[in-house]
């Protein structure tokens, strides 16, 4: 398996010699590029990146470090660099300065594959169909919350039509009986519902807080086209949430949409788009990461006790 991806890199390389790849290095540090390389194609950058990465992962004229190495080829991938997602997808393969996952690398050996890079298909074998999400260094940052949607602006919520106005009022009455913050209540109704009492999605999620049957079931919500009753289950699942995952707004804000079971699977926002906008959408209206929580509610996810007895063992 080495050898072939060690023939592959030297086909990429082409007629990069180790000398050749500490030039380009050094002529592309990887804290900033230089103006020569700001105006060169976008392939030539890649390559770049990719020329930096095999000199970090093998040590060639460069102190080993395949840590390094990843990132370079994380950042090539996210360029759509072939080579880059096979490299990366080896190394996750492999666990080589990263933890090893044949998930991940099934989903970088497939992108790989479908750009055409040959030894890609033969690694999908090892490590099975794609069936994973792509490391989040290949993901496109998300835009910061407008000025106007945080803490300091005008409230987003202050000039509601009459009707969702009445909506906003009760919710601003109930939350605080469910230790919920207004805003965090407000901002998953509006990304939900936009505070329509008869919303119902493709899912059969029904009502302003968007319950399914489980939900609505699980929280002795009978009717969830009313008003009181959906606000009242929707407010108790959030409350759930925030205990679950210790007030982590945004593990909470994921599991209402996607479920906890896969936010637990995914060990955080799952690579689902629909999730992923949801929590954004919900974020921009409600920035603040913490929240408020009561540990009697619920044991907390399995996610979060690992770390907690890290730290515990390495206590004093």
């Amino acid at each position: 398996m080495f050898a072939a991806r060690r023939e592959s890199h030297r086909i990429a390389r082409g007629a990069f010699t180790a000398g050749a790849l500490v030039a380009v290095m050094l002529s592309l540090p990887v804290a900033r590029a230089t103006a020569q390389v700001d105006v060169a194609p976008a392939a030539d950058s890649q390559r770049g990146l990719v020329a930096q990465a095999l000199a970090y992962e093998h040590g060639e004229g460069v102190p080993k470090d395949q840590r390094k190495a990843s990132l370079l080829y994380c950042e090539a991938a996210r360029a759509g660099d072939a080579e880059a997602m096979y490299s990366l997808g080896w190394m996750y393969a492999n666990g080589r300065g990263v933890a090893r996952s044949d998930a991940m690398a099934a989903v970088l050996f497939a992108r790989a594959a479908a750009a055409g890079h040959v030894y890609a298909r033969q690694m999908q074998q090892y490590v099975g169909d794609e069936h994973g999400a792509i490391p989040d260094c290949m993901r496109p940052p998300e835009p910061d919350p407008p000025v106007a949607l945080m803490d300091d602006g005008p409230d987003p919520f202050a000039d509601l039509p009459r009707e969702k106005r009445k909506i906003a009022e009760l919710v601003e009455k109930m939350a605080p009986q469910y230790a919920i913050e207004p805003r965090l209540a407000l901002a998953v109704i509006a990304t939900e519902s936009n505070f329509q009492p008869d919303a119902r999605s493709v899912k059969d999620a029904r009502g302003v807080m968007q319950l399914v049957s489980e939900t609505a079931a699980r929280f002795k919500v009978t009717n969830r086209l009313n008003v009181n009753d959906n606000v009242r289950g929707g407010l108790s699942y959030l409350r759930w949430l925030l205990a679950y995952y210790e007030g982590q707004v945004t593990l909470a804000v994921a599991a209402y949409n996607a479920g906890e079971a896969a936010v637990d699977r995914y060990k955080g926002v799952p690579p689902y788009a629909e999730t992923r906008d949801y929590v954004r959408r919900v974020r921009l209206l409600y920035p603040n990461e913490r929240h408020a929580f009561d540990s009697k509610v619920v044991t907390a996810s399995p996610m979060l006790v690992p770390a907690k007895n890290k730290v515990r063992r390495e206590g004093p």
